[in-house]
C-alpha cells in the first residue's frame, strides 16, 4: 500500500492524564519508528467511552493527548496523527470483524476481566468487544508492526487471530501484524503498589507520575515510593519496588541494572529515589515546554486533526472497500 514501506500503528486513550508508564512503555519510542515505517498514531476516543466519561473532560483530553504526541517528538509531517472518531471506517470495520470473532475469545481477555471488576455497575457490550475495535484500528492500515507494552500483547494476538480467520475465508485481505515490545520499560509499576501496573486512573495520586507533573511533584512522589526493608540498590526477587525504580532509571538513562547497582553501591534508598526523580524530571522538562506551546494553540491542533483524519481516511477507505466487496456488500458510487 505504501510501496516498500512498512506500516506501524498505535493509539492512546484520552481517558486520563498520561503517565510515565505511557511515556516509557510507548510514546517515548514512537518517534524512532518514523524513520523505518509509515506511522499512524491515533487518539482512540471511541475506546475511552467503554467507561463513562465527562464529555467536557473527554474533549479536553483529546486535545491534550494530541498535543502530547507532538510534544514527545512526533512530527506531523512524518507521521499521521489523528482522532479515531474522525475516521468512521474504524467503527464500520469493527462491526464487520465482530462477526468474525468468537465469544469465547473475548471472554478470555484479561483487561475485560480487570475492567469489569473495577466498573461492576457498567459492564457494557463495548467493554466486552473493544478488542475487536482495536483489531479494526490496526487492520485498517494493513499494519505490519504495533508498538505496545507487554500488557497489550494479548490484544495484538487476538487481532492476528481475527485477521487470519478472515483471510482463510477471503484470502489476501489483511496484513498480519506483529507486536513490538520495548526491551526496557516494558511495564512500569505503581509507586505505591509495585506489584500492580501504574495506571492513569489510580485514585492514589502518589502511586502515579504523570507526564505533566511539575519537577517538585515528581521528586516528591519518587521519595515516597514504596520499597522494602533492605537498603541495598539491587535487582532481586521480592524487591518489587526497587526493581520498578531501577527499570524507570534504566529506561531514562540507558544504563543497565549492573551499572545502576555499581553506581549506587554504598548508597541508600534515599539517594537512589532522589536520583530517579531527578532523571525523570529532567527528561520530561523539554516535553512539558513543547506541550505548553502546542496546547495553547487550539486552532493548530484542530488543523492537525483535520489533516490527519484526511490522511488516515484515504488509506482506511481502501481497506474497508476491499473488505466490503469481498463480503458481497453492494457498493453504489
Amino acid at each position: 500500500m505504501f510501496q516498500d514501506q512498512l506500516v506501524s500503528f498505535s493509539g492512546v486513550q484520552p481517558s486520563g492524564n498520561l503517565t510515565i508508564g505511557n511515556y516509557l512503555g510507548a510514546i517515548k519510542n514512537f518517534s524512532t519508528f518514523s524513520e523505518k515505517y509509515k506511522c499512524f498514531y491515533c487518539v482512540v476516543d471511541e475506546h475511552a467511552i467503554t467507561v463513562r466519561q465527562v464529555p467536557a473532560d473527554l474533549r479536553r483530553r483529546t486535545y491534550e493527548t494530541l498535543a502530547l504526541y507532538m510534544a514527545c517528538g512526533l512530527d506531523p509531517d512524518k507521521n499521521t496523527l489523528y482522532v479515531q472518531s474522525h475516521v468512521h471506517e474504524h467503527a464500520e470495520l469493527g462491526w464487520i470483524l465482530n462477526c468474525f470473532t468468537m465469544f469465547g475469545e473475548l471472554s478470555r481477555m484479561t483487561q475485560f476481566k480487570d475492567k469489569s471488576a473495577k466498573h461492576a455497575d457498567n459492564i457494557n457490550a463495548g467493554l466486552f468487544t473493544y478488542p475487536v475495535l482495536m483489531a479494526a484500528d490496526i487492520l485498517l492500515y494493513q499494519t505490519d508492526v504495533v508498538p505496545v507494552g507487554i500488557d497489550q500483547k494479548q490484544h495484538v494476538e487476538i487481532c492476528r487471530d481475527i485477521a487470519e480467520r478472515f483471510n482463510q475465508v477471503f484470502p489476501d485481505t489483511f496484513t498480519i501484524p506483529e507486536p513490538v515490545i520495548p526491551q526496557q520499560g516494558m511495564k512500569i509499576m505503581s509507586l505505591a503498589e509495585p506489584t500492580k501496573k501504574m495506571s492513569k486512573s489510580d485514585e492514589n495520586v502518589n502511586a502515579v507520575v504523570y507526564i505533566l507533573d511539575d519537577r517538585d511533584t515528581i521528586i516528591r512522589k519518587f521519595k515516597r515510593a514504596v520499597t522494602d526493608s533492605d537498603t541495598v540498590v539491587r535487582c532481586a526477587d521480592g524487591k518489587d519496588g526497587i526493581n520498578n525504580l531501577m527499570t524507570i532509571y534504566s529506561t531514562f538513562t540507558g544504563k543497565t541494572f549492573d551499572e545502576i547497582e555499581r553506581e549506587f553501591d554504598g548508597k541508600g534508598y534515599g539517594d537512589f529515589k532522589l536520583a530517579v526523580g531527578e532523571v525523570c524530571a529532567d527528561a520530561l522538562a523539554p516535553v512539558q515546554e513543547k506541550y505548553k506551546c502546542f496546547i495553547s494553540d487550539k486552532a493548530q491542533l484542530e488543523a492537525q486533526m483535520k489533516k490527519g483524519a484526511e490522511e488516515a481516511s484515504y488509506v482506511a477507505r481502501r481497506t474497508l472497500s476491499k473488505v466490503q466487496k469481498k463480503l458481497g456488500f453492494v457498493q453504489v458510487r
